[in-house]
């Protein structure tokens, strides 16, 4: 049996104890690379950790990708696959655009997926057929813009400086032709695109655990997400999602996918 929305909200209220009590309080921060910035933190390894129990007592069988706690059962039919803290500049600056994504594959294909974000209050939620989004304002379904033009297109990315040079040259291409590009907001950014106030988010180098949960809400909102080559994006690397198949088509002929 799938599980509901109910535990995946378990799910999130277990990692968001973790993590609440954590932002904006002047944690110790830690750097997985030698030569670079990964930052983690305990919020992290704590959230991943809540998560972890709860899928073990209840479904012992499935897989688990985490990017904290390494992976397990892999190879089995259902797999979850979590990010506890998606975001983590954001979150150690202070900056409420992080999240907690939960995520579950069935088959290698992404079936269910959870975005919360604890200090606003927001929670993005789609299952195998509806999507939606709890918080300020009361629920309410989620439908993508319908923009098909470039030139009328607000995009997002966390930053192109992240970006190699090659893949940083493709996007400058595809910024310099839409209304308004915005920076910094990891997560959220896909979930805004969901909610239809921004048309495009174009990210590089992507591991399995920052897509993952995403890939059904923007689905189910009627969105489109894949890879630059237009390949499905369970498995993360360069991704581009958009409101709609016209733009989604512009955007991968830009960045010179297809």
């Amino acid at each position: 049996m799938l599980p509901d929305r109910t535990f995946f909200n378990s799910l999130a209220d277990a990692a968001a104890a973790q993590t609440l009590p954590r932002f904006r309080s002047g944690l110790n921060v830690d750097n997985k690379l030698a030569g670079g910035f990964d930052p983690v933190t305990e919020g992290d390894r704590a959230a991943e950790s809540a998560i972890r129990q709860l899928i073990g007592e209840h479904y012992p069988e499935h897989g688990i990708l985490g990017e904290e706690h390494g992976s397990s059962g892999l190879d089995r039919e259902y797999v979850w696959v979590i990010d506890p803290i998606d975001g983590t500049r954001a979150f150690i600056s202070g900056v409420p655009v992080w999240g907690t994504l939960i995520g579950l594959y069935h088959n290698g294909r992404a079936v269910m997926g959870l975005m919360d974000q604890p200090f606003t209050g927001e929670r993005f939620f789609a299952d195998a057929e509806t999507v939606g989004f709890a918080g300020p304002g009361g629920p309410r379904s989620l439908k993508t813009r319908d923009c098909r033009r470039l030139e009328d297109a607000v995009l997002f990315t966390t930053s192109p400086r992240i970006m190699e040079a090659e893949a940083m040259a493709r996007y400058d291409r595809l910024e310099e032709r839409v209304r308004l590009a915005r920076y910094g907001i990891d997560c959220y950014a896909y979930c805004l695109l969901a909610a239809g106030f921004a048309d495009l988010v174009v990210e590089s180098d992507l591991k399995p655990y920052d897509i993952g949960a995403l890939i059904p809400i923007i689905e189910r909102a009627g969105g489109v997400v894949t890879t630059w080559t237009g390949e499905r994006p369970e498995s993360g690397g360069d991704i581009v999602a958009a409101a709609t198949p016209a733009l989604h088509a512009a955007a991968l002929e830009t960045l010179g996918g297809n």
